[in-house]
């Protein structure tokens, strides 16, 4: 009996991505200081765009057919949580404050950056012993908290730290960079959102790459400050004023343990992209999302939020005089700590499903509820 060979399903990202990927995420993207990640995201990205912009506050913007009157946004913001320096002690002892929503839990033995004024300055997280901590059975052992939490960079004096160009304000990055793990799984620190930011940017790859033509303005967005409050996505939905947005992002990975499902869903990593439905998410563009997934034979995990998504859809879908905006989320195991794990078949499948979805959709797309 004959047999055949099964031939190895050709991945979409190819070696130059997939260095760009890595590179991106090792690079520190803080809050309010995301300029050395969005110059690593435009190099990438500028030999597949016509033109590219900034604004004021960082977000780097790519256009395919600058000169079309109908836009549609393909987002994701830029920005990872961090700390900021908040004072120095007489001992070289470093307190701090949030900058985002950082997890303080954890913190303990962490090693880190701090942004200095005269460069990179390695610190760590310092923990006091177990032994220090268990005294007697009626003490209760202290848990890690912003107002115990410190660095400890060497110096052991004000002077020494300053002198290191280590200052009030200045921002603190976790050092944890990129890893693979068994069975084509990804880590590292600021998958969420950065993953994102690379997704985006392989979709223009290949729409510059098959020669596609969009009838349309297409602007390839990555935007700062979306950790503390969805703000850069604010700016520029005003700016660009685009007629349609697609926006991706991470949602939790729920099979781990400590997640209820009741609460936050069934989604799992390495089971597809996971769109959103919410009162922010356009039901008719959520339609043609889920019938291109359909014809694609894309698997989706479909979730569902209250109030809001939570993500910079909120900002360009009540942006104007309203932007009809769908939110395609990627699993993620563990966000916002320094091992956020995601899956690459997901990642291949969510950038396929942006690029089809752009395909199929066309200023005669009709989008109107009545």
């Amino acid at each position: 009996m004959a047999t055949t060979k099964k031939t190895k399903e050709k991945s979409i990202i190819n070696s130059n991505s997939f260095q760009f990927l890595k590179n991106y995420i090792n690079n520190p993207s803080p809050v309010g200081f995301e300029s050395s990640g969005q110059k690593i995201w435009l190099d990438y990205l500028k030999p597949f765009v016509d033109t590219t912009f900034t604004d004021p506050y960082g977000t780097a913007v790519g256009v395919i057919n600058p000169k079309e009157n109908f836009k549609v946004v393909i987002e994701a913001h830029a920005d990872e949580i961090s700390w900021f320096v908040n004072y120095i002690t007489n001992e070289g002892i470093i307190y701090l404050k949030r900058n985002g929503g950082v997890d303080h839990q954890i913190a303990p033995s962490q090693r880190v950056f701090i942004h200095g004024k005269k460069g990179m300055v390695k610190a760590v997280f310092g923990w006091p012993a177990i032994h220090t901590r268990l005294h007697s059975a009626d003490t209760k052992e202290q848990n890690p908290k912003t107002d115990n939490l410190f660095l400890d960079c060497g110096a052991r004096s004000k002077k020494e730290v300053e002198a290191l160009g280590v200052h009030v304000g200045a921002v603190v990055t976790y050092q944890d960079g990129f890893d693979e793990l068994a069975n084509d799984y990804y880590i590292g620190r600021a998958f969420d959102n950065r993953i994102g930011g690379f997704m985006i940017a392989e979709v223009a790859r290949l729409l510059k790459e098959n020669n596609k033509k969009l009838p349309f303005g297409l602007y390839v967005v990555n935007a700062v400050q979306e950790e503390i409050g969805l703000r850069g996505a604010e700016m520029i939905a005003r700016r660009i004023k685009p007629n349609i947005a697609i926006i991706t992002d991470v949602t939790h990975d729920t099979q781990t343990p400590m997640i209820s499902k009741i609460i936050e869903g069934d989604v799992m990593c390495g089971k597809g992209p996971s769109p959103t439905y919410g009162p922010a998410v356009h039901n008719k563009l959520l339609k043609i999302v889920e019938d291109v997934a359909g014809k694609k034979k894309i698997p989706l995990q479909m979730r569902a939020v209250s109030r809001s998504t939570g993500t910079d859809t909120d900002s360009f879908a009540y942006a104007n005089d309203g932007c009809p905006s769908v939110l395609i989320s990627i699993p993620l195991r563990y966000m916002h700590t320094t091992v956020e794990m995601l899956h690459k078949k997901d990642i291949e499948q969510t950038i396929q499903l942006i690029y089809e979805t752009l395909l199929a959709l066309s200023p005669k797309t009709n989008l109107s509820y009545l």
